[in-house]
């Protein structure tokens, strides 16, 4: 599974990735386009007048576009074998990141950055880690446009490099700003770069977990294939809204796609996403909006196997379900020896993410990566996903400049060809799960041995249950493997919570699913807690 550790080239070396994000701010084409819009709803495409100014690198005579035009795209390119993508020159692959990021963009020429709209587009140059491209399109007046190359679009070390990025004349990506933690300033929070994946902050968050449109055979023995986002249109909002529609077409050897990203900025950060899918051929394992993490360890669950002076080290540290039935799930993040794949059977689930629920510095003592700011992910289905499963798949990763986990919707039968399929969801970038925000929550997981025994233990820590009587309580606590041994709960004032004790014996298995309950009157009083316990 070496291959799988990476998921993409855009993500094995993670550590530059990240870096390239903090530094992307060099990095956006010389194109300002001037136009006051007329329209404030998102859910059609955006109108604008034509009193436009600086669009030399516009053609003048644009295309009717609407969502349709990209389903009819996608439904067409599904009927023939998918065409190469086309990709940067061998010399500007073979850049070093160091002379990557001496390519600098010509600060003040950003898509929409000196007009009353409050959202700007920059785009990435080709090179380096990102070889792709892709084509960007601007929407205004229900008709697209596509974005050229200018040979002033960016400064680079020589005349080479600048000539060759200016005869691409495409791009690796596009990033969107707006002005999310204060009003002078706009703040990058959204990015599309490499293959389908995304990123967004919210205010006060710097970046961590990543989405993407679509995931395919994620740790199968063939190999992932990594779908991508080819084209983009961009609609311009008007000078009053704030939101903004991203339209992107999604192509690989097995599927096409169209998305839709209604997207609002702030705290949170909201995306109203929308896929019609067309797939090539049937498809088994097929991954619904998936989200990719980091998890190397923490002090109570999985300690570091190396000495780290850091108490933690992720970007994510738990799995939470809504299953259809109401049932919360918590199941913390595990970096495991090898290769984990875990399945919770539902149907017609109400929400998932990857939670990073830890937000104090003293979690994390790391002063450069500031784990505590990472956004969490939380998908909230729209319309009936049917019968399937959530699947998790813990990567062991010995750095964390990999990311080792992935979480998604993988329905039961899978995709089959010659049909479509229609997904939609809405994505939340919050500190923590946005729903049931007043329901306790687990908020932390340790794992030990029986003090004066040699049974593992675990201990769960659940908060928001201030008046609780301990004695109106239940727990039910099973494993699947070996015999419970004990488990009782105590009051924990600290949290104005309360603390359970599961005590269990193995019997020589390498591995088994804990589960533990609490109940008030035969129903839940917290989200169930689920772990796979892994012998040491």
């Amino acid at each position: 599974m070496k291959s799988s550790i990476a998921f993409s080239s855009y993500h094995s070396v993670k550590s530059l990735f990240v870096t390239v994000f903090s530094i992307l701010a060099s990095f956006m084409i010389n194109i300002s386009v001037h136009a006051e819009s007329s329209s404030t709803d998102i859910s059609t495409s955006t109108k604008s007048t034509a009193n436009t100014k600086s669009t030399e690198n516009i053609k003048p005579i644009g295309s009717p576009f609407s969502y349709q035009t990209v389903i009819d795209l996608a439904k067409k390119l599904s009927q023939a074998p998918m065409q190469p993508i086309g990709k940067a020159p061998q010399s500007l692959i073979d850049m070093d990141y160091s002379t990557y990021r001496q390519i600098n963009f010509q600060q003040n020429q950003a898509v929409w950055g000196n007009t009353p709209t409050k959202f700007s587009v920059q785009l990435f140059a080709p090179g380096f880690l990102f070889k792709d491209l892709v084509s960007i399109n601007v929407v205004e007046n229900a008709h697209s446009f596509p974005l050229a190359m200018s040979p002033d679009s960016f400064s680079t070390p020589n005349e080479e490099i600048r000539k060759l990025i200016s005869e691409v004349g495409k791009y690796a990506g596009l990033r969107l700003h707006y002005p999310i933690n204060r009003e002078d300033y706009n703040d990058e929070f959204v990015v599309f770069q490499g293959a389908s994946y995304f990123r967004a902050i919210s205010k006060g968050q710097t970046y961590g977990l990543s989405a993407r449109g679509l995931a395919v055979d994620v740790a199968q023995p063939k190999g992932e294939e990594f779908p991508m986002f080819t084209q983009f249109w961009i609609e311009r909002p008007a000078s009053s809204q704030d939101a903004i529609v991203v339209h992107a077409l999604l192509d690989s050897k097995s599927i096409t796609g169209a998305y839709r990203f209604g997207i609002y900025p702030g705290k949170p950060t909201r995306m109203e996403v929308k896929s019609t899918l067309f797939p090539r051929v049937d498809l088994q394992h097929v991954g619904i909006a998936p989200l990719t993490s980091m998890f190397m360890h923490n002090s109570s669950l999985d300690a570091s196997d190396i000495p780290d002076y850091r108490p933690a080290v992720h970007d994510s540290d738990g799995l939470q379900i809504l299953t259809g039935k109401d049932e919360m799930l918590w199941r913390p993040l595990n970096n495991p020896k090898d290769l984990q794949i875990s399945a919770f059977s539902d149907k017609s689930p109400k929400g998932f993410g990857l939670i990073q629920r830890s937000r104090s510095l003293s979690d994390y003592q790391d002063l450069e990566a500031h784990y505590q700011t990472r956004p969490s992910a939380w998908i909230k289905p729209i319309n009936d996903w049917g019968d399937g499963h959530i699947e998790l798949v813990e990567i062991p990763s010995a750095a964390e400049s990999n990311d080792n986990i992935v979480a998604f919707w993988q329905p039961k039968d899978g995709l089959k060809k010659d049909n479509a399929y229609t997904y939609q969801y809405l994505m939340t970038w919050s500190n923590d799960t946005p729903v049931s925000l007043n329901f306790p929550r687990i908020v932390r997981s340790a794992k030990g041995t029986k003090l004066f025994g040699k049974d593992p233990e675990v201990v769960i820590d659940f908060n928001k249950m201030p008046d609780v009587n301990i004695d109106d309580l239940t727990i039910e606590a099973s494993t699947s493997q070996g015999k419970v041994v004990e488990a009782h709960l105590t009051k924990n004032p600290y949290n104005n919570g309360v603390r359970a004790f599961f005590t269990f014996d193995p019997e020589g298995a390498s591995s088994t699913e804990l589960r533990v309950q609490l109940k008030q009157d035969d129903k839940a009083a917290a989200p169930t807690w689920l772990y796979r316990w892994l012998e040491e």
